[in-house]
């Protein structure tokens, strides 16, 4: 069983790493920088802090595009604000759609497959070879222009679209890739995502760090914050695999029922800029965007 196990992870470092070589396709020749948000669990809140984070480092003065991977549930558009709008095609590609926020109005762009959908209730029946194709297409063929971060918001686990995401990036070199993994307190979601941390291992992706979310209550009377969860299950994983703990996010429902509206960025940041999450967010932001680019898993 071990073997089998390990023959397989050696195939699929061999996938990524061992093709032959392409050139920096135009899709990502302008992506400065690359933030992967993985997990390898389901409803830890990967979208939210992928919307937080990617909010965070456009109201700092840079440039941001956040691409949606998650075929079969994109939530990106509809936590921007953005269900309605569609992309356009230029010469190049695809055109991202650009999401107003409060003092960075033309520093953030979303790409995702909600936008080209004819419906919100279609539903994305693919199987794997399907998923590969359209990601790469999503790599390759949007125009971001130049931008100083690409946040890519990925689907739970490490399966397909994790292998692909890897081999499409490979030929931006390792030093201007990484991950942001989450998870949060429980031991249920720490063991499952103690898998991915495996994964960004065995394939050589640099892991910026460990975020534990959803990490207390604040209240949305008195501002406390109070823990509904355990605490504590992030930092303990981070100190076993050897990789930073970037730090706590709670669950504010203030930020989440303005997500859940679907208000478009400038209005959730304007009205939440007191929110413990966001600031916490803020934070760990600080954290990984001035991590120097040789300190590699």
């Amino acid at each position: 069983m071990y073997m089998n196990r390990y023959c397989l992870w050696m195939f699929v470092v061999l996938v990524i790493f061992m093709s032959p070589g392409v050139e920096l396709t135009s899709g990502l020749s302008g992506v400065g920088r690359v933030l992967l948000v993985l997990s390898g669990k389901g409803g830890v809140g990967k979208s939210t802090l992928s919307v937080q984070v990617a909010v965070a480092l456009a109201r700092s003065g840079l440039r941001v595009g956040v691409l949606d991977v998650d075929l079969c549930g994109p939530s990106i558009p509809r936590m921007f604000g953005l269900e309605d709008e569609a992309v356009h095609q230029c010469s190049g590609g695809w055109l991202p759609v650009q999401c107003p926020v409060m003092g960075a109005e033309h520093n953030l762009a979303v790409m995702s497959i909600g936008f080209l959908l004819s419906s919100k209730d279609e539903a994305v029946v693919w199987r794997g070879p399907k998923k590969t194709a359209m990601i790469g297409q999503l790599l390759k063929d949007v125009c971001w222009g130049t931008i100083d971060w690409l946040v890519i918001d990925s689907p739970p686990g490490t399966s397909d679209e994790h292998i692909t995401l890897m081999q499409e990036l490979r030929v931006m070199g390792s030093e201007r890739h990484g991950a942001l993994v989450v998870t949060t307190p429980q031991i249920v979601a720490v063991a499952d995502v103690r898998r991915e941390l495996s994964f960004c291992q065995r394939t050589g992706l640099r892991v910026y760090g460990v975020v534990e979310n959803m990490s207390g209550y604040v209240c949305p009377h008195c501002k406390e914050c109070n823990n509904v969860f355990s605490q504590g299950g992030g930092e303990a994983l981070a100190q076993l695999k050897d990789v930073p703990f970037l730090g706590r996010v709670p669950l504010d429902p203030a930020l989440t029922m303005a997500l859940d509206s679907g208000a478009k960025g400038s209005s959730f940041t304007e009205a939440l800029l007191d929110s413990p999450a966001i600031i916490a967010v803020q934070k760990l932001v600080e954290q990984f965007s001035g991590m120097e680019t040789g300190n590699a898993m």
